[in-house]
């Protein structure tokens, strides 16, 4: 009989430690996963649990929620994290040897985390197995260098736990967690869903608002989930700045080191002047050398050259995000920038993709602008404006 007194246990856990027993024992405090329920159920474990007289020391299970994790080893989420797109081939597959060399270089121009399965990587238009792979694929290229914040928003809870254990398995530091899609829930509902995900998970949490494609997070549920130690922050993109100043003024009250990540980047650097720990920033991805200059001149208070970055990003922000279909202008800026992003995953029409063209030829003249080398741009106006690179 194999003894386990993890306090979460997972189909991984199973199979890597029971071996060939068909007998497991486990303390009053331990819990099952969903995964790790099915593996018993298809390789014929019996379960008995310890009574608690029998522990030396018994944690009660009501004190599950507020378990602290341990922290050994834990990694810091601050900076610029990248929600990077997802590149495919001609045959509508993930193009890993261009998302390789994709990756490399948004971590060689400094930026400061990966955040693969966001809205920027499409994950909502991804297989089960891509959206695993895609991650899978960044694990194996970042070896370590920068910290993973993984999308694992599933349709219900049984999904995300899944995914969640197999992130863990593959190093991923932390998952990102819209509210469930489609059907709207109750607050009450709402609660219990991430109470439940944050009693099993077997990674930190962060929450993700982002009402224009979910509902939204209510300030008041966030702050009912505090004692879930699990929940270590949350992204706001809402584009709401007085909605993120509140985020940070309640929540850190009772939870100083709360991550507070902004998710949008009109208003990156007034966030980050006034606490943010930085943003999911999807420009970028594009721009990762101007992004990273603007978080670390909020750092540094310089607040002249800050918002001078920050204007002039605006141009290029409006371009990639506003008359094309999400995400394709910022595929097409990652384009620019020298890479093979390949065909869309969203049927376009003949109409949108000669815009796409004329797009990634006024991307061209911002990026020349700029003082980027680019793709050569038709017919760009003189602005007579320094370059921002390098600075």
């Amino acid at each position: 009989m194999v003894r386990l007194d993890d306090p979460v246990i997972t189909a991984q856990v199973l199979e890597a430690r029971l071996g060939n027993d068909k007998a497991l024992e486990l303390c009053p405090h331990s819990k099952l996963t969903p995964s790790a329920l099915d593996y018993l159920r298809a390789h014929g474990v019996t379960v008995q649990r310890r009574a608690a007289s029998e522990m030396a020391i018994a944690a009660p299970a009501s004190a599950l929620p507020a378990r602290k994790p341990s922290t050994s080893g834990k990694r810091e989420f601050k900076g610029i994290l990248c929600p990077n797109i997802v590149i495919l081939n001609e045959k509508d597959q993930i193009n890993y040897k261009e998302m390789e060399r994709y990756i490399d270089w948004l971590i060689e121009a400094g930026i400061h985390g990966l955040y693969p399965n966001g809205s920027t990587g499409e994950f909502v238009r991804l297989s089960w197995q891509e959206r695993q792979d895609v991650v899978k694929l960044i694990c194996q290229v970042n070896k370590g260098r920068v910290p993973i914040l993984a999308g694992a928003s599933e349709a219900n809870l049984r999904d995300v736990l899944q995914m969640a254990e197999f992130y863990a398995s593959i190093g991923v530091d932390a998952i990102s967690l819209v509210p469930p899609y489609y059907y709207k829930m109750s607050n009450t509902s709402l609660f219990e869903y991430f109470a439940e995900i944050a009693r099993q998970s077997p990674l930190d949490i962060l929450l993700y608002n982002i009402p224009q494609f979910t509902q939204e997070l209510p300030l008041d549920l966030m702050e009912k989930l505090l004692p879930f130690e699990r929940i270590m922050g949350t992204k706001d993109s809402s584009r709401d700045l007085p909605r993120l100043i509140n985020t940070m003024h309640r929540l850190r009250a009772q939870r100083p080191d709360y991550v507070v990540l902004v998710g949008c980047e009109e208003i990156l650097f007034p966030s980050v002047m006034m606490g943010a720990s930085g943003g999911t920033i999807a420009t970028s991805g594009i721009i990762p050398e101007v992004i990273t200059e603007i978080y670390h001149k909020a750092l540094a208070n310089d607040i002249e050259k800050g918002r001078e970055l920050q204007y002039r990003i605006l141009d290029l922000i409006n371009l990639m995000l506003l008359g094309v279909n999400f995400p394709e202008g910022f595929k097409t800026g990652v384009a620019v920038r020298g890479f093979d992003v390949g065909p869309p995953r969203q049927v376009m029409s003949g109409e949108e993709q000669q815009y796409l063209l004329k797009l990634e030829a006024q991307i061209s003249c911002v990026l020349g602008d700029m003082g980027y080398s680019v793709k050569a741009p038709r017919a760009c106006p003189v602005t007579h404006l320094p370059p921002i690179v390098a600075r």
